[in-house]
């Protein structure tokens, strides 16, 4: 008897019979806690990285991910995040989506295991919301949400419509080209503020080229792109910092990196002008306005991009 009404409720995919037994709705019930608990982290990971490709090629640099593949490593994760999360709250499509959960997840965890000397006690930036720092907790965590797309699979009744699956996931695939190719074009132009407040006084940002960094003094990552700055030839441009965070540490993070440059303290008024969402990020300004935001400080970044521009030599 309970054979019969689990395999119904199987093949039904959607719900269970009010008429089933209790355990076949408690396997039910306990496949959608799942399902929807795994859904909803991947689901804000994917469309977090899918709206802000650039920021999260940033965080996947900074993950020891190499510069070159920074960029497409934020794109493809998170279109396959989003498909994935898509498939988890489909129960005919649940056991593929724990599947491509799990498949992520473990790449991760060998990721961080593979690189933990040097990524001990950073930030993980991998979830938002979740502030997690690389440590033996991140492996638990990341350990019980495999778990959970272990349950959800394997709770779900048998996959079916591959068809459908192909068109979902070309579907994601255009949603986050068309999202980074709409954030490329709403940075290129934008005016920057007549005045900011540098030094306690009114510095004009309309007139020649003016590169706006912003970086956190107690961040290494900060530290290693101010240094990079410091040894370029600049060409009749000005570096202006603006500290994130803790900007009384600024001038011994100046002293520290070499970088010489005046402090503007009007880090909301840029921010809100120029939005970002991790540091270092550095705004290349030229006559007022925008013309190109640089987010890599690896390899031969900023160099290349700045040289480009014609604010190095």
């Amino acid at each position: 008897m309970w054979s019969m009404s689990d395999s119904m409720a199987q093949a039904a995919g959607t719900r269970v019979p009010f008429d089933a037994p209790d355990s076949a709705r408690r396997r039910n019930a306990l496949g959608w806690v799942a399902a929807l608990a795994l859904a909803l982290l991947f689901l804000a990971s994917g469309l977090w990285k899918l709206a802000d490709a650039q920021g999260a090629a940033v965080r996947m640099a900074q993950a020891r991910v190499p510069e070159s593949l920074s960029l497409a490593a934020a794109l493809g994760f998170g279109i396959v995040e989003t498909l994935a999360a898509t498939l988890l709250l489909w129960p005919r499509f649940r056991r593929w989506g724990a599947i491509l959960a799990a498949f992520l997840l473990l790449a991760f965890l060998a990721w961080f295991a593979i690189h933990y000397s040097a990524l001990r006690g950073e930030e993980c930036s991998c979830f938002p919301w979740l502030k997690r720092v690389v440590g033996p907790g991140f492996f638990i965590g990341d350990g019980v949400m495999l778990g959970l797309a272990v349950l959800a699979g394997l709770l779900a009744p048998r996959p079916q419509g591959a068809r459908t699956v192909a068109v979902l996931a070309c579907a994601v695939t255009v949603l986050a080209l068309v999202s980074y190719g709409a954030a490329r074009f709403r940075q290129t132009g934008t005016p920057a503020p007549a005045t900011v407040l540098v030094e306690g006084r009114p510095y004009s940002l309309q007139q020649g080229r003016i590169l706006l960094f912003f970086f956190d003094p107690e961040c290494m990552h900060c530290f290693d792109a101010a240094q990079k700055l410091s040894r370029l030839r600049w060409s009749a441009a000005r570096v202006v910092g603006v500290p994130t965070t803790h900007a009384q540490f600024a001038p011994q993070f100046i002293a520290d990196t070499g970088l010489a440059m005046p402090i503007s303290t009007d880090h909301e008024k840029l921010k809100r002008i120029f939005p970002y969402t991790a540091v270092p990020t550095a705004i290349a300004l030229e006559d007022g306005r925008e013309k190109a935001p640089l987010v890599k400080f690896e390899g031969e970044e900023p160099a290349a991009s700045l040289k480009a521009l014609g604010f190095v030599q």
